[in-house]
């Protein structure tokens, strides 16, 4: 009995073991399985058919019966008019401190202009970002150039705020258009440094820090800070600004950058007579008033990850948060 027992117990063992290795396979193939052959999937929308359906809506409800048919009747003969030969296509990047949208906002770039047509259509991108890693918004700020080397007109509208890396990239448009009270500017860089040396001393802490290279390490957390590594570290903010400055002077060549570069920012109803802006609106009024002109498309992409791709990318960004706090961002 006791041996049929020792063989039970050993088939259970072995029957769970195999049971484990087989969901472990399972998970590190489902963390590891590879998305589409695209990994980004692009969706358009159109902004005439919405506002037609707005406004069908709405007339079913408030017209009377005989207002509706003459309503539909003109409607019908509308619709057999041509459509406006202008396109317009709209784009949205909502940023954060690393200017992590920019991916998704090449893969729409990339779609954009295989259809846009030079001179006869027009790019429209929303941006609301506070600013962020010079890196990040730098190139999110190229990506944008790629329109106009297109020779595609571009719009950037402002809602809420685009100061900082935000501006360095709304500069980059042949027109700004902001709402009044849209917060815009902050031409500057800024960079926060903690320093825990004093504290590692005070605890009798010792911390060694090896490199190789005058320079390759200048301010550090617990390193001491000392004053020709400050004084470095200072030019590398000065010279990022200078590059800054650069970048809005060539792209806004009117604009007087020497009385608006002081990291200060300003509402869009005081931006526009400083030329930082060329347009008050909000971005709906934009583009509604521009429906009876322009064929609009919203443009979106949705980029897809496999599940360790998310994982690795919340920890990724968490790291490069913490990196960004103390290295430098435009700002």
């Amino acid at each position: 009995m006791a041996f049929w027992l020792d063989i039970a117990a050993f088939a259970l063992k072995a029957l769970l073991l195999v049971l484990a290795v087989g969901g472990l396979v399972c998970i590190i193939a489902r963390l590891t399985r590879g998305v589409a052959e695209d990994d980004s999937e692009i969706r358009i929308e159109s902004l005439n058919e919405r506002y037609d359906q707005r406004e069908a809506r709405l007339n079913s409800e408030i017209l009377a019966k005989k207002e509706r048919k003459a309503w539909a009747k003109a409607r019908k003969k509308a619709a057999k008019a041509p459509p406006p030969a202008k396109r317009i296509y709209v784009l949205d990047f909502k940023g954060d401190i690393s200017a992590s949208a920019v991916t998704r906002l090449g893969h729409e770039i990339d779609a954009v202009l295989t259809v846009a047509r030079k001179t006869d259509d027009e790019i429209v991108v929303r941006i609301d970002s506070p600013g962020g890693a010079v890196t990040g918004y730098g190139l999110a700020a190229s990506q944008l150039t790629r329109f106009r080397t297109a020779a595609i007109p571009l719009t950037v509208c402002v809602d809420q705020v685009a100061a900082s890396g935000g501006y360095l990239m709304a500069c980059v448009a042949d027109k700004i258009v902001a709402a009044p009270f849209a917060i815009l500017g902050s031409i500057g860089v800024v960079a926060q440094v903690p320093n825990l040396n004093r504290l590692l001393k005070k605890n009798d802490i010792d911390f060694e820090e090896m490199t190789a290279g005058e320079f390759k390490r200048s301010v550090s957390i617990f390193g001491e800070i000392t004053p020709a590594g400050r004084e470095h570290f200072r030019g590398k903010l000065d010279s990022t600004h200078d590059a800054f400055k650069d970048f809005v002077r060539q792209s806004r060549p009117r604009l007087d950058i020497d009385k608006v570069a002081n990291g200060d920012t300003w509402l869009g109803r005081y931006a526009l007579p400083l030329g930082l802006i060329d347009e008050l609106a909000a971005s709906d009024d934009y583009l509604f008033r521009a429906r009876g002109e322009a064929r609009i498309y919203e443009v979106t992409s949705r980029v897809h990850k496999t599940l360790l791709q998310q994982i690795l990318g919340g920890v990724g960004f968490a790291a490069q948060s913490a990196w960004t706090r103390w290295v430098g961002r435009i700002g």
